[in-house]
């Protein structure tokens, strides 16, 4: 019994109960047995890890699935409800935009498929081995403890990589950004140009390039996701009829809008919110538009290019401020003349 590991080796056993040789068993056990206990141990862990794999490939076709149907259905009805003037050209540009954004989907999903890939194999087959050496009587205790340590330590000098890297991880799980998208992470803003699980790459209006550490990243202001909205504050002089100057910035972007060019993709008819402010030396009317992502700058420039035609056409002056300034000499002029 002590031979066969406290009847546990069901081959030691039967061997010595045939032969009642010691020895023999002893080799069968270590030369047999245990070896075929290991390759079975193995055999089911890449059994097992085989089918997490397959199930991860799986849930990442649904996620692209889900996630390219609910674009279509949006691209489509927004190419679809009439507004554009030039319908095969536009259904062109939203079809490449949706591909754009498949795209996206997909390289997000092959890379949380790689970590989930990674993480399950490395548990799968770390229990394995250590299941494999329980059975070669090799005992876990100190290596266990070793291995404690040794993570221990490795976590405090790490400590700011292991947080890149799970805050990456949640970036891509939960979309925050993608290539292409315009951000702002606090520390600097631009376009998207990469992303990895440990940071983020982002290229200003300067064309300066910033290496942002994704654990760094405390909130995200991303201002190209499905739509954006250019909001614009015109200022017009106090003696100015509000209802004419309202009519004349209306008709400006709605002109915008009705042409419908690439650039400034105009998604629903732009509103006139009102006064927004009684300045000192003007009065502020906001104008709010919806646009596609990413085209609310290039869109604002155009209808402000276009309001300020119109008020020069209507003779509605856009104010500047103004100071009245007294010397001591006009005040002892005035004083004077009384």
């Amino acid at each position: 019994m002590d031979v066969c590991n406290a009847g546990q080796d069901f081959i030691c056993d039967w061997i010595w109960d045939i032969t009642g040789n010691e020895r023999v068993a002893e080799v069968v056990d270590w030369v047999v047995e245990r070896p075929l206990k290991v390759a079975v141990i193995l055999l089911i862990a890449y059994v097992i890890n085989r089918v997490v794999h397959r199930g991860i490939r799986r849930a990442e076709a649904r996620m692209v699935r889900d996630r390219d149907r609910k674009l279509y259905e949006r691209e489509v009805a927004e190419v679809a409800d009439g507004r554009f003037a030039e319908l095969q050209h536009k259904a062109l540009v939203k079809a490449q935009g949706l591909a754009q954004a498949a795209d996206r989907s997909k390289q997000r999903a092959r890379t949380l498929t790689t970590v989930l890939d990674s993480v399950a194999t490395l548990t799968i087959f770390g229990l394995a081995i250590l299941i494999s050496l329980g059975e070669l009587d090799i005992t876990l205790g100190p290596l266990i403890a070793g291995a404690g340590i040794a993570g221990i330590a490795i976590g405090f000098g790490a400590q700011s990589i292991v947080r890149d890297f799970l805050a990456g991880v949640f970036m891509l799980i939960e979309d925050q950004y993608g290539v292409g998208d315009i951000v702002d992470l606090g520390d600097a803003t631009g376009t998207v140009e990469e992303i990895s699980l440990r940071t983020t790459r982002i290229r200003d209006v300067h064309g300066t390039v910033w290496y942002i550490p994704n654990g760094e990243v405390r909130r995200v202001a991303n201002m190209s996701y499905s739509w954006a909205r250019s909001v614009l504050d015109i200022a017009v002089a106090y003696d100015t009829d509000i209802d004419l100057a309202t009519r004349v910035i209306k008709e400006a972007a709605n002109s915008v809008w009705r042409e419908g060019a690439d650039h400034t993709t105009i998604l629903e008819e732009p509103e006139v919110w009102g006064v927004e402010e009684l300045g000192d030396s003007a009065v502020v009317i906001r104008l709010v538009v919806k646009t596609e992502p990413g085209e609310q700058w290039m869109t604002s420039r155009e209808i402000r290019r276009r309001v300020k035609q119109a008020f020069d056409r209507e003779g509605i002056v856009i104010p500047f401020p103004q100071r009245v300034v007294w010397t001591e000499a006009q005040q002892a002029a005035n004083q004077g003349q009384r």
